[in-house]
Formats: C-alpha cells, sequence, structure tokens
C-alpha cells in the first residue's frame, strides 16, 4: 500500500484545527513548511482574516538569509512575526505547526518568536 504524505499531513492538520482557533485577542500562528520556503501568518478564525504574515520570500527576509529551507531561515522569519504581531499589540498567541512535527524548522521558528516576546 502506497502512503501519500500530503494526505497524512492534511488530516493531522484536520485534527488540529478541530482543537486550536484563534481569536482577535489570541490569534493562531500558522506555519507552513515547503521545500523551499518557510511561511509563517497570524489568523483571527472568528472573522476568518489574516492579521500578519511573514515568509521567506518577503524582500526584507530575502536579503538577510541565504537559502530559505534551512533553520537560520526560520529563525528569522520567527522573529519577524513575532516584532509585526508586538507592533500589533498581541502577545499571546495559539502555535498552530500545520501537522508538521514539533522539529526542526517548525521548533526553531517557535523558539523564535517566543524568544521575541510572544506568549503561547
Amino acid at each position: 500500500m502506497q502512503t501519500n504524505r500530503k494526505k497524512i499531513t492534511a488530516n493531522k492538520h484536520a485534527r488540529i484545527r478541530i482543537k486550536i482557533k484563534g481569536t482577535n485577542i489570541q490569534p493562531r500562528l500558522c506555519v507552513f513548511r515547503s521545500n523551499k520556503h518557510i511561511y509563517a501568518q497570524l489568523i483571527d478564525d472568528n472573522k476568518q482574516k489574516t492579521l500578519t504574515a511573514s515568509s521567506t520570500i518577503d524582500p526584507e527576509i530575502k536579503s538577510l538569509i541565504s537559502t530559505g529551507n534551512n533553520c537560520e531561515a526560520a529563525k528569522v522569519v520567527g522573529e519577524m512575526i513575532a516584532k509585526k504581531s508586538l507592533n500589533l499589540g498581541i502577545n499571546r498567541i495559539v502555535f498552530d505547526r500545520g501537522g508538521y512535527l514539533y522539529h526542526g524548522r517548525i521548533k526553531v521558528l517557535a523558539d523564535a518568536a517566543r524568544s521575541k516576546g510572544l506568549k503561547f
């Protein structure tokens, strides 16, 4: 039997999303990881609106990193999303790992956001 990794990750994310909801007071920090880049966004699920986003394809981050698929890039994205959320007056969030294991780039992004002042 062949396994489809995308389908397995989507099922994990669906199970996680049943338990995690973001509000305007405590939005959801959603992380997406591709082979080349990493993306993070703060989402208010009540209004179904993205409050702010950051990724390795942003020009300000792209100039700071050599490639978008390593832990160094994830750290920069985590620091930038924390900076943007603190500018909006948001310091408490709910972390949504997007079905990925809390390991590697996902963990580095979360730790960088915590170090800049976000509370999970």
